[in-house]
């Protein structure tokens, strides 16, 4: 009895041995791995978003082109260069141009406001009242940048901080689009693969259902709330630098914002509309920016039901706080990650909370549940 004890205990600790160093191995591997692959690890991410974002919509056009995966992609990729990242690259450079601008003027003690027209004055309600603030900064602004310099100097290293985040953000954001179409090109394989670590992890009854969460959430997300909010941004955007508005890239991230907390871009238009009649020469130039921001201002009443067709389980103050901390976290990636990830985490907790929703035929299927692999819903 006694030599069956001590058999035991010597093959217990011998498979101990064994499974602890397996473990160690494991362990180094996936550390070895994390740390070589971190350096891509947000252009991977957003280009995963934008592949599963833009799946249907390249199912769509390689069932046009008989079914070519590879010219599809080409196709998606390049059309995205060029109606997003143009605009944004343009955005991005006024950003930062006007970033160093006003850092190098303030360095030279050069910043002046000019005096405000006597016109001002005459504005209905606020008139006197914004002529007399005006004025006073005209004289006296060299005096308060010297009280408030320490802050000043803080808050302009930050921002030129912020300013070179958002110009690599945006080289990660053209390169992820290459990216994105790589994955696209074989976007079925891969959400197999996908779906069969999924099942791994959280077996086949869940794993199924997961799988059909997080695509939906991904892409209601990233088009009916961040989309859109980026259109409506580039569209606001391109019409500033047209109309030479100081600080055009910096009033459009404002509007990307305010976008993904859902907060009308209509409020943007008024005070636009006065600039370009307050300062445009041309009455014909004046009236035709003037349609354009309204129309831009109620853009979003005609993207959301396009974009918005689905829904988002997420609530607006978990997508907003996920946009915000993951653009003081990432920059410009981040503003866009951290909303959908920290969405995707909201949903699958909440379905993980309540569990009846991973049952088969319980959960709200928003499209195709096999949207992902079909390219539907």
């Amino acid at each position: 009895m006694e030599i069956e004890t001590t058999q035991i205990r010597e093959m217990i600790k011998k498979d101990l041995t064994d499974i602890l160093i397996r473990i160690a191995l494991v362990g180094f591997l996936v550390f070895m791995s994390m740390k070589v692959f971190s350096p891509f690890m947000g252009l991977m991410l957003w280009a995963l978003i934008l592949a599963v974002t833009l799946f249907p919509l390249h199912q769509k056009l390689a069932n046009r082109l008989g079914g070519k995966q590879g010219r599809a992609a080409t196709i998606l990729v390049l059309s995205g260069v060029l109606f997003l990242g143009i605009p944004t690259v343009m955005l991005s450079g006024s950003m930062v141009d006007f970033v160093q601008e006003v850092h190098t003027d303030y360095k030279n003690d050069s910043i002046s406001i000019k005096e405000p027209a006597p016109s001002v004055a005459q504005w209905p309600l606020v008139g006197k009242k914004v002529y007399e603030v005006w004025s006073q900064a005209a004289k006296n602004l060299p005096a308060l940048l010297k009280k408030l310099r320490p802050q000043i100097e803080g808050f302009a290293k930050s921002a030129l901080g912020f300013a070179a985040g958002m110009a690599g953000g945006l080289f990660q954001f053209l390169f992820s689009m290459v990216v994105a179409g790589i994955m696209l090109a074989y976007g079925k394989s891969g959400s197999d693969s996908m779906l069969k670590i999924i099942n791994r992890l959280a077996g086949y009854k869940k794993g199924k259902m997961l799988h059909t969460l997080s695509t939906a959430t991904i892409r209601s997300v990233s088009m009916g709330v961040i989309g859109v909010a980026a259109i409506q941004a580039l569209l606001f955007g391109l019409g500033f630098i047209f109309i030479d508005l100081p600080g055009a890239g910096i009033i459009a991230l404002v509007i990307l914002v305010f976008g993904i907390a859902q907060l009308p871009a209509l409020i943007f238009t008024i005070p636009t509309v006065a600039f370009i009649w307050w300062s445009g020469d041309s009455t014909l130039s004046n009236v035709f920016f003037t349609v354009y921001f309204t129309v831009a201002g109620f853009s979003d009443n005609v993207l959301k039901p396009i974009f918005l067709g689905r829904g988002v389980d997420a609530p607006m103050p978990v997508v907003l706080l996920g946009a915000l901390g993951g653009m003081i976290t990432a920059g410009l990636l981040g503003l866009f990650l951290g909303a959908v990830f920290l969405s995707l985490a909201y949903v699958i907790f909440m379905a993980w909370v309540d569990d009846e929703n991973f049952d088969d035929g319980k959960i709200e299927k928003k499209g195709n549940p096999d949207s992902l692999v079909e390219g539907k819903g």
